[in-house]
């Protein structure tokens, strides 16, 4: 109790008043040694601001009476997460504008950061860690970042991961500030890169997808216009992604054009 009293007074004042997000790059052979890691949830991104939880672009997020009770009165970073291979109920209960209790006892806010102007990311990691484990809230748990000795290791931890159906790893580097953007401060680490873009177009389907979807005409952000034609459920291709949602899909590096290679759909973007 002492504990959590002193860092409520230490970071009263110290609430970071958010003007973005950090976003991750993919991370490609930088030094292992530089980075705290952790791994990569496939939950729904989630601020807390000290009163509220709202998606990565300041949407509220609507919680049972009580879910948030506690928590601490500092910016947190997280996803919001239920384990590995339920994103989809993650996302029908977060996005509800009707909390569903019975889902949400499923869902933990799991923190990676408490973003702040003038401290590293190693200095903020400590942070949450010690605010949250001075909790007695069982809606919040900090994620533990790690040290890795080298690439070799890190590649052995990302099996693992992925082994046990999880999404990958996230690297923060140790000495970088809170920047909103991607920058090297943040990287992911799957065994497939993924991206996002807008979807412009439908283009029906032959044969046993006669009448339904074929494949998804859509925009990258540099403008560039790809299909992507795997990955649907059949009610995906039934009922399609609207033209102008943005879409996640996987990917196997670029053609010489920068065109993604063997794209296939994840899901549409909710937040």
């Amino acid at each position: 109790m002492k504990l959590w009293l002193g860092l409520c007074l230490l970071f009263a004042t110290q609430v970071f008043s958010q003007t973005g997000v950090q976003l991750a790059k993919v991370y490609d052979a930088e030094p292992v040694d530089q980075y705290l890691v952790s791994e990569k949830l496939d939950g729904i991104r989630a601020i807390w601001d000290g009163e509220r939880l709202v998606t990565r672009n300041g949407h509220p997020i609507v919680t049972p009476e009580g879910y948030t009770q506690g928590w601490p009165k500092l910016w947190l970073d997280g996803e919001l997460w239920a384990g590995e291979g339920k994103f989809h109920l993650v996302q029908q209960t977060v996005l509800d504008n009707t909390p569903n209790t019975a889902d949400w006892q499923q869902i933990t806010y799991m923190v990676f950061d408490a973003p702040s102007a003038e401290d590293t990311f190693e200095q903020r990691a400590e942070r949450y860690l010690a605010v949250i484990l001075s909790l007695d809230s069982p809606t919040i748990r900090p994620i533990s970042q790690h040290q890795v000795s080298d690439a070799a290791a890190l590649y052995q931890w990302l099996d693992k991961v992925v082994a046990k159906g999880g999404e990958g790893l996230m690297l923060h580097r140790k000495d970088a500030l809170h920047r909103s953007g991607r920058s090297d401060a943040l990287l992911k680490l799957k065994p497939y890169m993924d991206a996002e873009a807008r979807v412009i177009g439908h283009i029906p389907g032959k044969g046993k997808y006669e009448g339904k979807l074929g494949s998804l005409l859509v925009e990258m952000p540099d403008g560039k216009q790809f299909r992507i034609g795997t990955g649907f459920t059949d009610v995906e291709r039934a009922q399609p992604p609207a033209i102008g949602d943005h879409v996640t899909y996987r990917y196997q590096g670029l053609t010489q054009n920068g065109i993604p290679r063997f794209a296939s759909f994840i899901r549409v973007r909710q937040d």
